[in-house]
């Protein structure tokens, strides 16, 4: 009973958010569906997995809406030929859309690894802002998703087109970012698209505020916070720390820094363009305290923005369950360890 009442409030509020989003909401600034959820990261390298169900259902049992599935376009892909799709990994994605329904969370695909770009450390060659060749495999890929999913209404489904586009100047991101909605829309008209931000979804785009686009950001602000002794972070941050606010070297970082970094955000949604958070979230090794204290504010600046958010993971070293966290008492969860302070703390943003 209270997964169904969970359920069917995730989705009056996620419609309640949608008749706000095309009717505005009379404050000034752009109003969009106020998305609260996570990362799924089980197509976040090739070759994945499955989803898992329980996700779905736990993740509405604790109130929130929405998932985003950072993936990489290598999992559905043919490894010698990138235009042959492999049948039984879609079909992993259109259970995933699934259990969204089955659940009332909004799913988001979003290519994390795109055919010539891929923030992670790789062999990916960072030739999609420039290559012809790339981009119309990329658009290709997005026309595919596009036609096997037109049906599904926009209240369920949306799609992320490039996860974190970085070295790419503004004009030729924009470029690229056209002509991949051109290729869904050519398909589904309707569908909800997401563009993030450049440099690493920290820069917005206005020269694409024209095209009915949700703008992405990512917050993971300081590195020496969010990602301490993270082991893909070169040079690793090593210098413990021991609050938020914090002291690194000469400069305070707090609040009202995480505030300057939003500040471009606020403006685009002034201007009347949706903006939702897509990633943010601590690494495990920062302590806990701190950890929270830092969610705490990201958190509220989005609450005060209207902005909705989606922490990088769920079972996982940034998320709320089997985390790894050596200074966090957890709960016994259905079999797994539950951070519930961290959890309350999501749940009342």
């Amino acid at each position: 009973m209270i997964k169904v009442r969970s359920v069917l409030m995730n989705r009056r509020q996620f419609l309640a958010a949608s008749i706000l989003a095309a009717a505005g909401d009379g404050l000034g600034r752009a109003a969009a569906p106020r998305w609260r959820g996570f990362n799924l990261l089980e197509k976040f390298v090739a070759p994945g997995a499955p989803f898992v169900e329980t996700d779905f259902q736990w993740i509405a049992e604790f109130g929130f809406n929405f998932v985003r599935l950072p993936m990489s376009y290598r999992c559905w892909t043919r490894p010698d030929d990138p235009r042959v799709l492999l049948e039984p990994v879609l079909a992993e994605i259109d259970q995933a859309i699934e259990w969204g329904r089955c659940y009332g969370i909004h799913v988001s695909l979003n290519f994390h690894r795109a055919p010539g770009y891929c923030i992670n450390p790789s062999e990916e060659p960072n030739l999609l802002w420039i290559d012809r060749a790339k981009q119309e495999l990329c658009a290709w890929h997005w026309q595919q998703f596009a036609r096997r999913y037109r049906g599904i209404g926009g209240d369920r489904l949306s799609f992320d087109l490039v996860n974190e586009p970085s070295l790419v100047t503004a004009s030729d991101y924009e470029r690229v970012a056209r002509r991949l909605v051109s290729a869904i829309r050519s398909e589904d008209p309707k569908r909800p698209i997401i563009v993030e931000g450049i440099n690493v979804a920290k820069k917005p785009v206005p020269g694409l505020a024209g095209l009915g686009l949700i703008q992405a950001v990512h917050c993971y602000r300081p590195m020496e916070i969010t990602h301490f002794r993270a082991p893909w972070v070169k040079p690793m941050p090593v210098i413990r720390p021991k609050s938020w606010p914090a002291w690194i070297g000469p400069i305070r970082y707090d609040r009202a820094y995480l505030e300057r970094g939003f500040r471009p955000w606020r403006e685009l949604a002034a201007s009347g363009v949706p903006v939702h958070l897509g990633e943010f979230g601590c690494f495990s090794r920062t302590p806990h305290q701190v950890a929270l204290a830092w969610m705490r504010d990201v958190l509220e600046i989005c609450s005060d923005a209207g902005w909705g958010w989606a922490l990088w993971g769920f079972r996982a070293d940034f998320g709320i369950l089997d985390s790894n966290r050596a200074d966090v008492a957890y709960e016994k969860f259905r079999g797994h360890l539950l951070d519930r302070r961290m959890l309350q703390l999501l749940q009342g943003h």
